[in-house]
C-alpha cells in the first residue's frame, strides 16, 4: 500500500495516448479525480474512449494542452496535487529538422510542465521517460545486465539519426536537472516496448511494431529493444511510483530483458499461422535478465508474463480490425 491513495486530484498529460488512457482508467478506478490533457478536445479519437471510462462522467475533466503553450499547461495542472507527464512528440516519420521538430519540443515541453508543477505547488511528478533513454549505449560492458545506470549515447544516436532516443534522453536529463535546481519531487519510469489491449481507436508505435512482426517485417529492432512489458503493468507502475513516496530515481519497466530475436521467436511460436520473420541473433551484446525491473518488483509490481503480453496485444489488434 502506498502513502497516497485515491480521493486526490491529479493531472495526466497525454491522457488520450496508449499508456495515458490506461493510467486514467486505473486512477478513476481508484477514486482519483483526473485532469486529462489532449492535443485536440474536438477530436473524438482523443475524447470518446476516455469519456466512456467508468467514473469519467463525475471525475474526469479534459483539457486541450500544447506543450509549448505555458498557459494551457497551467490551466490543466491548477488544483492538482500530482502530475503524470506522458505527453511528448512521438514523430516517427522523417522530418526536415529533427532537432527543432522532435528534440526541442520534448525538452521544452518537459521543462514547461515541471515549471508549472513547481509554481502551482504540486507534490510529486512522475515523468514518463523510456528505455530509449537507457539504450543504445555501445560503451555499456557486455558482461553486465543493463540497468538504470545506463544512459543512451546521444552522439551515437545523432550520428545514426535515432531522434526519438535523443529526444527522450535529453528530456529526462533536463527533468533531473530541473528537479535538483528547484527542489521539485520528480520520479521517473523507463518503460520498454508496451503491448497489450488498446483503449484507443488509433494504433500507437509499439503496437504497430507487433503488427509489423505479424506481417513479416524484417526490421531487427536492435537499437530499440530491451524487452516488452504489458501496457497495464506500465500504467500500474506509474501509479505505484506516485503513491510510494519512498520511490526515487529512475525505474526500468520491462517484463524481462530479452533480445529482439527472442521476442520475434515467441510471437512466431504463439501465432504460427502468420509469416513472422525468423531473426538470427539481433543483439549478441545484450545480456538477458529475468527480474531486471527490480526496483518496481520491490515496490510490489508483479509483471504479466511475455506470452500473455503478446496474446493480449494480438487479440486487441484483431478486435480493432488491424489484422
Amino acid at each position: 500500500m502506498g502513502d497516497r491513495d485515491g480521493g486526490e486530484v491529479v493531472c495526466v498529460t497525454g491522457a488520450s495516448g496508449y499508456i495515458g488512457s490506461w493510467i486514467v482508467c486505473f486512477l478513476l478506478q481508484k477514486g482519483y479525480t483526473v485532469h486529462g490533457t489532449l492535443q485536440n478536445i474536438n477530436d473524438e479519437k482523443e475524447t470518446k474512449h476516455l469519456e466512456a471510462l467508468e467514473g469519467a462522467e463525475s471525475r474526469l475533466r479534459l483539457f486541450q494542452m500544447d506543450l509549448l503553450d505555458y498557459d494551457s499547461i497551467v490551466a490543466a495542472i491548477r488544483g492538482t496535487t500530482g502530475v503524470f507527464h506522458l505527453a511528448s512528440p512521438c514523430i516517427v516519420q522523417t522530418v526536415d529538422d529533427p532537432e527543432k521538430m522532435v528534440v526541442e519540443p520534448a525538452v521544452k515541453g518537459t521543462i514547461n510542465v515541471l515549471t508549472a508543477a513547481k509554481e502551482l505547488g504540486v507534490g510529486r511528478v512522475v515523468v514518463t521517460s523510456s528505455i530509449s533513454a537507457i539504450m543504445p549505449n555501445p560503451s555499456w560492458p557486455a558482461d553486465r545486465v543493463m540497468n538504470e545506470e545506463s544512459w543512451t549515447d546521444i552522439d551515437f544516436c545523432r550520428k545514426n539519426e535515432i531522434w526519438y532516443a535523443v529526444s527522450k534522453t535529453l528530456a529526462e536529463k533536463s527533468a533531473w536537472e530541473f528537479a535538483k535546481e528547484n527542489g521539485l519531487d520528480v520520479v521517473v519510469i523507463n518503460p520498454g516496448t508496451a503491448m497489450g489491449p488498446m483503449l484507443t481507436p488509433v494504433i500507437n508505435a509499439s503496437m504497430q511494431q507487433l503488427l509489423h512482426l505479424l506481417q513479416g517485417s524484417t526490421y531487427d529492432g536492435k537499437n530499440f529493444h530491451l524487452g516488452v512489458v504489458h501496457v497495464k503493468d506500465v500504467a500500474r507502475a506509474h501509479i505505484l511510483l506516485y503513491e510510494n513516496t519512498s520511490a526515487t530515481g529512475r525505474h526500468l519497466c520491462v517484463e524481462a530483458i530479452t533480445r529482439f530475436c527472442d521476442h520475434a521467436a515467441k510471437v512466431a511460436e504463439l501465432y504460427p499461422d502468420y509469416n513472422v520473420h525468423r531473426f538470427s541473433d539481433t543483439q549478441p551484446e545484450q545480456m538477458r535478465a529475468k527480474n531486471a525491473s527490480k526496483k518496481l518488483i520491490d515496490l510490489g509490481l508483479e509483471f504479466i508474463p511475455e506470452e500473455q503480453i503478446i496474446r493480449d496485444g494480438v487479440e486487441s489488434l484483431k478486435s480493432k480490425g488491424f489484422i
